[in-house]
Order: structure tokens, then sequence, then C-alpha cells
């Protein structure tokens, strides 16, 4: 959670907000995703507003991140592994719940991946960016990916501890190396504009 909500005063702290604006971001990035899932599954008011704790990591991460953010842009990749461990986390986490409130599958996977990718969504939209999980970049892919996996072990009663950490850790693999590899979603071809007709005068 402090990491996303890192990551969210980093994008405010890229636009220059002020100190209010960046903790916000922070926040949203931090409890976006939970929030929504809550109240996609009926459950408020919202975990995280009632259990003041998550709010004070979020606010105290954005804080340190808005007076210590050029120390932060040197750990850019140790950042990028830990939203990683995140996103893997908030994925397995998102998708148990749905399928305990008995959501069906496929609707528990989507909450799942909302949990994981709703914060980014609120950050970048916040800042005025096309979100990340609509991009080029295998981030929304891969929670997914872990999603379904959740909801077909828990289909086959398999046990919640190893269940929990292999998946998280499926996503991290799968995140991983796509920034490593540099691997990215299909993107349309770009348009071919029509040239002159030859026969114009």
């Amino acid at each position: 959670m402090a990491v996303f909500a890192a990551s969210g005063a980093s994008a405010g702290v890229a636009k220059r907000l002020d100190l209010f604006g960046v903790v916000f971001v922070g926040a949203v990035a931090a409890l976006g995703g939970g929030i929504i899932r809550d109240l996609l599954l009926g459950a408020v008011p919202p975990y995280a507003l009632t259990h003041w704790v998550y709010l004070v990591v979020a606010v105290l991460a954005a804080i340190l991140l808005f007076w210590l953010h050029p120390q932060f842009n040197r750990l850019r990749r140790t950042v990028l592994v830990l939203d990683a461990a995140g996103l893997g986390l908030f994925t397995v986490t998102g998708t148990l719940k749905a399928l305990d409130a008995r959501v069906p599958a496929l609707g528990a996977c989507v909450v799942g991946m909302i949990t994981a990718i709703g914060g980014g969504l609120g950050r970048d939209l916040l800042t005025g960016e096309i979100p990340i999980v609509l991009r080029r970049e295998i981030y929304a892919v891969a929670s997914l990916l872990g999603a379904g996996t959740v909801a077909v072990a828990v289909h086959l009663h398999a046990q919640r501890s190893p269940l929990i950490a292999g998946t998280a850790l499926l996503v991290f693999v799968v995140r991983i190396v796509a920034l490593r590899r540099r691997w990215q979603a299909p993107t349309p071809p770009p348009a071919v504009l029509p040239g002159p007709d030859p026969g114009a005068s």
C-alpha cells in the first residue's frame, strides 16, 4: 500500500502539485482499488475508510515522497519491483473477497483486477495521463491472469495459503518478466492516409 501511495505521490510531484494535491493523489493510488472493490461488493462503508491505519500509512508515504522525491527517483527499479508484488497481492485478495461474497467466477476476476489497478487508474486520471492499464504495458493483463488462476484454484478447492502465495508470485513474475523483456500488448496499426487522386486536376 505504501508503494502505491508513493507511486501516486510521485506522479503528483511530476505534475508540480502542492502538498495537498500530492497527498491526495497518493491516497487515491493506495486506497482507490480497495474502495472500489468494497463498493462493488456492497461492503459499505469501505474497509479502508473505517480502519484509520490504512489512510495514515498512505498519507505518511505520500508526505515522505513529497520531501524525498529526488532520492526516490534513484530507487525507481526497487519501486517497480515492490509495485509488482503489490499488484499480485491486491489481485489475489480482491478476487478471494469477491468469491467469498458469492460473486460468480468471471465477475470475481473483474473485481480482483479492479482491486489491483483501480488506484493506478485514479492516479493517472487525476494527473491528466492516459491510464497505464490502457496502454501497451503488461499490467492489467498480469492481474487478470492471476485473478483467473485464483478462481480456478478455488473451484478445485485449493488450500488458501498456498493459493495466495503461489498466485501472487505468478502475477509478480509475469509483471517483472514483462518489464525486463519489454513485452507489450498489441495496438492497432496506424491509419493509412489516402494519397492524392492522380486523376484530379
